[in-house]
Formats: C-alpha cells, structure tokens, sequence
C-alpha cells in the first residue's frame, strides 16, 4: 500500500474511532485516540491490527484469479 493511502486510511480511522469517544471536545478526542494509538490500545490500534490480520490470514489466497 502506497504511503498516501497507508496515511488517509490512519487518519480516516482515527477520527471514526475519535468521534465515538466521550469527550468535551473533539481536540480532546484526538488527543485521547492519539494516546490510546501510542499505547497499542485504542478502537484505530485494534482496527489495524485485524486488517492487518486477515491480510496475512488471506495471503495464501492471493495467486487466485476468480
């Protein structure tokens, strides 16, 4: 994945998982999901890790033409 895209899904994920958090603001949101992210906790921290997860599940399927 090109390093464009890797960036815009972990911003796109950050913000999604950012807006479900209860906060005041949404600065403290991100701040909170960026921390969470920095700790490997977090909803864009666990995201990643499954996507990452059925990629490698799914690697042996790649060579396949349907």
């Amino acid at each position: 994945v090109r390093n464009e895209r890797k960036t815009s899904i972990a911003m796109k994920n950050m913000i999604l998982f950012a807006r479900k958090r209860p906060g005041k603001s949404m600065a403290e949101k991100l701040a909170g999901e960026t921390i969470a992210g920095y700790n490997n906790e977090g909803g864009a921290y666990k995201k990643k890790e499954d996507t990452h997860r059925m990629a490698e599940a799914n690697k042996a399927f790649a060579h396949f033409r349907f």
